[in-house]
């Protein structure tokens, strides 16, 4: 029989619904569960620190948790270089500490607040100092996808068209269009976040996870066993078959 496999949907700081999420996985599946991390865990939320705190914790007492590489993981990451990386992916007039992306909400969980008219080498200054080195080398060690014989796992969805070994980094997560308008099968069956829906949607060859925790929806909880998913709730599993 095949041992099922958890996946958590975008987190954006949530450590309250991050408990929840992980105490459901383990009355359903045990302590030795294997849960699948889709990225995104800092921005917009309360306490991205403490989620980073969490996963550490939970790989350092060796559970078996994978966690994946989203964009706000990489745009945190590339602010803590030496000298700040802005991600070109993004439109220009916008950045990471931009009131729409989450980033000035994540320094400000570390105690690194600004006035207005702060200078970026000044709060970048102050961020080295607020910010664990653990949790900048834990932004750098993401994966960007973690694949089984049937599913591959990535935050935001992958290059239709393009071998699955051979996905570039930053589609894998940030793409969105390009992805969501396919419906034929993919090499396999895409499960991933990233982009915010109501619920979490079975689209026959993809799975999207991200129910809008950042934005203080629910955070969702699924199941695999091969192809077969539910949705984890406090209730037990449901059924999450592809929409109609």
């Amino acid at each position: 029989m095949t041992s099922p496999i958890y996946a958590i949907g975008d987190i954006h700081g949530q450590l309250e619904m991050l408990d929840q999420a992980l105490a459901r996985i383990e009355a359903d599946g045990g302590k030795d569960a294997r849960i699948v991390f889709l990225g995104d865990y800092t921005d917009r939320g309360p306490d991205s620190p403490g989620v980073i705190d969490r996963l550490i914790e939970g790989q350092a007492e060796g559970r078996d948790w994978i966690t994946l590489l989203g964009n706000h993981d990489r745009m945190f990451a590339w602010f803590m270089e030496e000298v700040p990386r802005h991600d070109p992916h993004l439109l220009i007039g916008y950045h990471w500490l931009h009131e729409k992306l989450g980033g000035s909400d994540t320094l400000a969980n570390y105690g690194a607040t600004f006035a207005d008219r702060t200078r970026l080498e000044d709060l970048h200054t102050k961020a080295k100092a607020l910010v664990p080195e653990a949790h900048v080398d834990f932004l750098r060690s993401l994966k960007p996808m973690y694949e089984t014989k049937e599913i591959a796992f990535v935050h935001a969805g992958i290059r239709p068209g393009v071998p699955l070994d051979r996905q570039n980094e930053n589609d894998l997560i940030w793409i969105r269009q390009a992805f969501h308008q396919v419906t034929d099968p993919h090499p396999k069956l895409i499960v991933h976040g990233h982009t915010p829906v109501k619920k979490p949607t079975h689209y026959g060859n993809r799975i999207n996870l991200d129910s809008g925790a950042g934005y203080g929806r629910p955070l969702t909880v699924a199941v695999f066993e091969g192809r077969e998913t539910w949705v984890l709730t406090a209730e037990g599993r449901h059924p999450l078959t592809p929409a109609t």
